[in-house]
């Protein structure tokens, strides 16, 4: 089997419109959480979110283009080009044997929302002709291809926030086997509307701390009360191991190892002894050929949820039992909020700039953590790291559950 490696990436998020903002936000620890700013929010129950704030599309796409996108599309146009411009990679004579594996949660949301209320107030004939193409979730993958004339295998995980996991790892697996040489994987996420929120709101998944956004996200602490919404997009290069070197790339981490479970257990709730999360994790380090030894660093699915973090956290525990107290514990959702199913890919990308860069960024909101979060090793604050390998774990509704083992490439 082939070497996967990765040579691109690219996101914009509450935190960063670009890579090298994202990096500088993730030492200093910027929470980009807010008030809601896009629409007003006195109508609905929870009044916080992370927003990309001051994004204006046409500064980096065609402005036609822009105008017949979900903004969710528009965010995957633009961290797909960051993360292709920075691979240096030219696309020429290899069309066919680039895939774009782009995932998203719930598509083209804020337009069906949108397109509903033009529909109900103003008549069918005010419907855009637009709206069935920009509402599709695998749209982000279809305009990257038509941008960049990409024909190889396209198409869009869907599986709530465990998304974009899938994404990293099923153009990984493409790639080992032959289907493609290059793909472009990642999410994009834009759900911050009334709807959507007051969805969420009545599952008693979202904090309530509107009067503190800032300290609304607060993995592993014993004082969460619910995610928050967030949107933005992460894209990552993956190549051939002989590919990139034949083209001289600098090759920034391998995607070392990769597993898919499912916990066949409820339509939202994990399964309370963490059965499937402690599965996949195992799988993966296996797939990557490697041992529990070798693993420096979780970088968590952690959503500041009172159920999910500590049975991540007991996961966590079972997998590398005495050691898991020795590695570094984070979730960046402590900074951006729940991109949903973007998450994984935002994740990525910064698990791969804190290995790079010899640190790990901290949860300020970490005062107290549960009982068994406690027996981990969370990080509070930011801190020198050396970090060989990470895996990075996203679990979605529906059971789903995906890990990727991420390292440093050596010949």
């Amino acid at each position: 089997m082939r070497r996967v490696v990765v040579t691109g990436i690219g996101t914009i998020n509450p935190i960063a419109k670009n890579v090298s903002e994202f990096e500088k936000s993730l030492k200093e620890c910027l929470i980009g959480i807010e008030p809601i700013s896009a629409f007003d929010p006195s109508n609905i129950p929870i009044k916080i979110a992370g927003e990309v704030k001051d994004f204006v599309p046409e500064n980096y796409i065609d402005r036609k283009l822009s105008k017949r996108l979900d903004r969710y599309a528009q965010f995957a146009l633009v961290a797909a080009k960051e993360a292709i411009e920075s691979s240096g990679i030219d696309f020429s004579g290899m069309e066919n044997k680039v895939a774009v594996i782009f995932a998203s949660g719930m598509g083209g949301f804020l337009t069906l929302d949108q397109q509903n209320e033009i529909f109900k107030n103003r008549g069918a004939e005010r419907v855009s002709p637009f709206m069935i193409p920009m509402i599709l979730a695998n749209m982000a993958s279809g305009v990257i291809s038509m941008v960049y004339k990409l024909k190889g295998p396209n198409f869009t995980p869907v599986s709530a926030c465990a998304s974009s996991i899938h994404s990293i790892a099923i153009g990984a697996m493409l790639i080992r086997h032959g289907y493609a040489d290059v793909a472009v994987v990642g999410g994009s996420e834009a759900t911050i509307a009334p709807l959507a929120i007051s969805g969420f709101a009545s599952m008693k998944a979202l904090s309530k701390r509107n009067d503190e956004p800032k300290k609304a996200s607060r993995p592993f602490d014993k004082e969460r009360d619910g995610f928050v919404m967030a949107e933005g997009a992460g894209a990552l290069i993956l190549e051939a191991e002989e590919i990139a070197i034949s083209r001289g790339a600098k090759i920034i981490a391998e995607i070392k190892g990769f597993a898919m479970n499912d916990d066949a257990h409820h339509f939202s709730a994990p399964d309370p002894e963490a059965r499937g999360s402690t599965a996949v994790m195992s799988q993966a380090i296996k797939d990557a050929g490697l041992s529990f030894e070798d693993i420096d660093f979780v970088s968590c699915h952690a959503t500041s949820t009172p159920m999910g973090d500590e049975l991540e956290a007991k996961a966590i525990l079972n997998v590398f039992k005495d050691r898991a107290k020795e590695i570094f514990v984070n979730s960046t959702k402590a900074l951006t909020g729940h991109l949903l199913g973007a998450a994984g890919a935002v994740e990525t990308i910064s698990a791969i700039l804190q290995m790079n860069n010899g640190f790990v960024h901290g949860m300020p909101n970490l005062e107290e953590p549960d009982e068994i979060s406690s027996q981990v090793g969370l990080v509070k604050e930011t801190k020198n790291a050396k970090i060989r390998n990470f895996l990075k774990n996203s679990f979605g509704f529906g059971g789903h559950n995906a890990c990727i083992v991420v390292g440093r490439y050596e010949k």
